[in-house]
C-alpha cells in the first residue's frame, strides 16, 4: 500500500517562498509518477505540478508556471519537492501529494482521477 506524507506547509507573506515535500513509503518497491494538487476553499481540486519517476518529464500548471517548480530527489526518488516562490494570496489552499501508479516514466496526467494514492494534505496560507 502506497502511503504519502506531505510536509512544509504553513503561513507565508505575499511574495515569499515556501517548499513543500512529499515522502512516499518505499516498502512497496513500486516506481511511479508523483504530483501535487491543491484545493482552495469552495473550489475544485486542481493539478499544480507533477514529475515522473526519473524526473525527466514534468508538468506545471499555467497558473503557477514561472513561480513553482517540482523536483524529484535524485538519490531518494520517493521524495518530491514543490518549490514555490512569489506566492500570492490566491495560492492559499490545501496542497495534496498524489501518486499515479500507472505511470513510471513519460507524460504526466493532470487528471485527479488518474492518481490512486493520496496524502492527507498540508495547508498553505498566503496572507499579510
Amino acid at each position: 500500500q502506497v502511503q504519502l506524507f506531505e510536509s512544509g506547509g504553513g503561513f507565508v507573506q505575499p511574495g515569499g517562498p515556501m517548499t513543500l515535500s512529499c515522502t512516499a513509503s518505499e516498502r512497496t518497491g513500486l516506481a511511479y509518477a508523483m504530483g501535487w494538487f491543491r484545493q482552495a476553499s469552495g473550489k475544485e481540486r486542481e493539478f499544480v505540478a507533477g514529475a515522473d519517476w526519473n524526473g525527466a518529464n514534468s508538468a506545471i500548471a499555467d497558473s503557477v508556471k514561472g513561480r513553482f517548480t517540482i523536483s524529484r530527489d535524485i538519490a531518494k526518488k520517493y521524495i518530491v519537492h514543490l518549490q514555490m516562490s512569489s506566492l500570492k494570496p490566491e495560492d492559499t489552499a490545501g496542497y495534496y501529494c498524489a501518486g499515479d501508479l500507472n505511470v513510471q516514466v513519460g507524460p504526466l496526467s493532470w487528471m485527479e482521477d488518474d492518481y490512486e494514492a493520496w496524502g492527507r494534505g498540508t495547508q498553505v496560507t498566503v496572507s499579510s
